[in-house]
Formats: C-alpha cells, sequence, structure tokens
C-alpha cells in the first residue's frame, strides 16, 4: 500500500475518532436536557405526589408545563444561534438547565415548581435543539450513514442521564419519600460535571459559513410535514410513557428492587441501541425510519398492560427502552437528508416545536383519564394508541427530491 494511501486512511480515522469525542462531549447536553431535567421527573414522581399529596393531573401539570416551556425555548433556539451564535447559546441553555435543577430542591409550592419546570422546558429545549445542530455541523459534507452514527452518539446521552439518574435516585429514595429535594439536588451536581465536557466540544465545531436560518421558508415546512405531525404525536404517545411507568409498576405491586432494575434496563438499552439505530435510520431518506422507530416503542408499551408481572415489565424496557430515544435521532436525520445544511437548526427547532406541543398533552390528559378512573393503567393506554398513530403518519413522508436534497445530490454527483 503506497506511503499516501496509508497516510490518508490514518487521517480518515483519526477525524472520525475526533469527531466522535466531540459528539460525545455534546452529548452531555443531551443528558441534562432530557434524561436528567426530563425523564429523571418519572422517578421523583411517586415520592413527590406522596409527600405533596398530589392528584394525577397535579402530577401531570408539572411535565406540561415542562412542554409548554419546550415550545417556547424550541421557537426562540435558532433566533439565538444566529444572534448569540450556536455555541454560546447551547453553553448558556445548558448551564440554566442545570441551575434549574439545583433551584428545584429549594421548594414544596406547586406554583413555584411550576415555574421553575417551565423555566427549565424553555432552557433545556435550547440546549437539546442547539446541541444537535452543533452535532450536525461536525461533518455536513460527509456521507449520511457517518451523520446519523454521530446524532446517534449524541442522542445515547440521555440515555446516560437515564442510567445515572436510575443509580443515583434510588439510593436516596431509600431514606424516605421526603428526601425528594436531595435526588433534584444530586440531578444537577450531575448535570454541572458535564458542563466542562460539552464547552470544550463546543469550541471545537465549525458552523458553516451561512449561519443558521432563523425560519424556515413554507416550501420547507411542507417538505417535512409528515414527520413535523408524526413527531408531535409521538412525543404525546412517550412522555405519557415515561411520566406514569413508575406509579403503574408500583400499582401492579412491582418491588422497589425490580422497579430499579427496570429502569436501569431501560437506560442502558437506550444507550447502546441508539448507536445501532443511527447507522440503520442514516439508509432511509423518508419516513419510514420514525414509522419503524414509533412502531416499535408502541409494542414496548403493551407488555405491562396487557400482561403485568415482572416479565412484562422487562420486556417493555427492552422494546421501549431500545427504541425511544431513537425518536429525536429519526427526525434529526430526515431534517438532514430533506434540507440544506442552512436550514438544519431550523428544522429541528421546528420539529421540536411539534415535538414538546405533543409534550404538553401527554401527561395531562393521561392524568386526566388516572383521575377520573382511579386507576394508572386507564390513562396508560393513551401511550400506544398515540405511538401506532404516529408511526402512521410518519409514513407519509416522502423522499426528497435529488435535485433539492443536498444528501441526495451529493450522492448522485
Amino acid at each position: 500500500m503506497p506511503i499516501s494511501t496509508m497516510k490518508k486512511t490514518a487521517d480518515e480515522r483519526n477525524d472520525l475518532w475526533r469527531d466522535i469525542f466531540t459528539a460525545l462531549g455534546l452529548s452531555t447536553g443531551a443528558a441534562v436536557a432530557l434524561g436528567l431535567s426530563r425523564f429523571a421527573y418519572g422517578l421523583l414522581l411517586p415520592p413527590m405526589q406522596a409527600d405533596l399529596q398530589w392528584t394525577y393531573v397535579e402530577a401531570g401539570a408539572l411535565n406540561t408545563a415542562n412542554g409548554a416551556g419546550y415550545i417556547f425555548g424550541a421557537l426562540v433556539a435558532a433566533w439565538l444561534a444566529r444572534r448569540w451564535g450556536t455555541a454560546r447559546a447551547f453553553l448558556a441553555g445548558f448551564s440554566v438547565s442545570v441551575l434549574v435543577l439545583l433551584l428545584t430542591a429549594m421548594t414544596a409550592s406547586l406554583s413555584a415548581l411550576i415555574l421553575l419546570r417551565t423555566v427549565g422546558g424553555v432552557s433545556t429545549a435550547i440546549t437539546f435543539i442547539l446541541g444537535a445542530g452543533l452535532v450536525s455541523a461536525i461533518c455536513p459534507l460527509e456521507n449520511p450513514r457517518r451523520r446519523g452514527a454521530l446524532v446517534g452518539v449524541y442522542v445515547a446521552g440521555v440515555s446516560i442521564g437515564v442510567i445515572l439518574a436510575g443509580v443515583a435516585l434510588p439510593i436516596i429514595l431509600q431514606g424516605g419519600v421526603q428526601r425528594w429535594p436531595e435526588g433534584w439536588i444530586v440531578l444537577g451536581l450531575l448535570g454541572a460535571a458535564g458542563l466542562p465536557a460539552a464547552w470544550l466540544a463546543a469550541r471545537r465545531v465549525r458552523q458553516s459559513a451561512g449561519g443558521t436560518m432563523a425560519l424556515l421558508n413554507a416550501r420547507e415546512c411542507r417538505r417535512i410535514a409528515p414527520t413535523l405531525i408524526g413527531y408531535g404525536v409521538f412525543g404525546a404517545g412517550y412522555v405519557g410513557y415515561m411520566t406514569f411507568i413508575m406509579a403503574l409498576l408500583q400499582e401492579q405491586g412491582g418491588s422497589s428492587e425490580q422497579i430499579i432494575w427496570f429502569w436501569f434496563t431501560l437506560g442502558l438499552l437506550s444507550a447502546v441501541t441508539n448507536l445501532l439505530w443511527g447507522r440503520v435510520l442514516g439508509a432511509f431518506s423518508d419516513g419510514r425510519g420514525p414509522a419503524l422507530v414509533f412502531a416499535t416503542a408502541m409494542l414496548g408499551t403493551l407488555p405491562v398492560l396487557l400482561y403485568p408481572g415482572p416479565v412484562a415489565m422487562f420486556l417493555s424496557a427492552i422494546l421501549f427502552g431500545g427504541s425511544f430515544m431513537a425518536g429525536p435521532t429519526s427526525i434529526t436525520i430526515v431534517a438532514q437528508r430533506q434540507l440544506s445544511p442552512a436550514s438544519w437548526t431550523a428544522a429541528i427547532s421546528l420539529l421540536t416545536v411539534g415535538f414538546a406541543f405533543g409534550q404538553t398533552i401527554g401527561p395531562i390528559l393521561a392524568g386526566a383519564i388516572s383521575d377520573v378512573t382511579g386507576s394508572v393503567e386507564a390513562g396508560f393506554w393513551v401511550s400506544p394508541l398515540l405511538l401506532a398513530i404516529a408511526a402512521c403518519v410518519n409514513l407519509l413522508q416522502r423522499p426528497p427530491v435529488p435535485a433539492e436534497s443536498p444528501a441526495l445530490a451529493g450522492k448522485s454527483s
């Protein structure tokens, strides 16, 4: 093999590892934005509800408030990126998200907690969206499979956050339900520990010279409309599961040890399989990728409803945990395949707005049904129904026209 060829191969390998480590550093933002700030609430909900004597509607209201804040954050993320720079806005959102986690431990007032969850929704949306934009900019002209794998690495940070929360919070809560404030403090400290890695990674990413578009035009919106609608319905379905799964397992008689292992399994599977999903989804240019993810997540919600017990619990953790975090990966890849690099951040922002609208509806709807019926299981049926609808809607997403898609145009040239 010629020396020049060997040198080129070594350089490409070094570039790949540099890109992976950059995506890993940025993934700490994803861990804070969703793993620690949103999903860990599912672990803290039962003790907070017991200690503060909340109804299911009140418990769901906190996630609805978080979803409402997420909508606003998604709406302003692209504008902030254009005004401040993507890296600076990403790190600001990261820092505020950590601060909100710490402040949540300081009050038992429902109104104050709703306010904090709303602010946290704004900051975590900015963090997650702009982090995804930075990952997309690592190698915007590279092949789709590699780009999909890097997005998978980024989103896997959410799963790492889930695992860390699943390990730390049960240990704290062994001291009683009144120790939930300490859980929020630990989540905040875990988030703060990831900030240096995010800062170093964000500095290494070069943004395109044209910057980012603050808004998509009407033609671009129509191009990704099925993905936008389907992702919104997915948001409503998956967040209902993540909000009330712990309460459901407790109602079905699951032991503390079983529930801890359930959460750990769910987090571990989501981290490992999301890396695999990234490469699989990179092969799709239409809506089949998201539809496959959403359908798998729907199947994962059914075991605990149809056959309650330990086997069903862990089958649900495997199926749902092995698919739900591939949702953001799948729609990010659709946006990359359908639109030009300058539109990616704006597209991810718009898709996240739809997702956040769904997240505001899911918990409050499931909570209301559970309160009326007196059963968590009744409200939990909302999740598989919505996830099935989301999968069907995404099948309507058509492949991009080669002349209009940078990914396909580059592939055909």
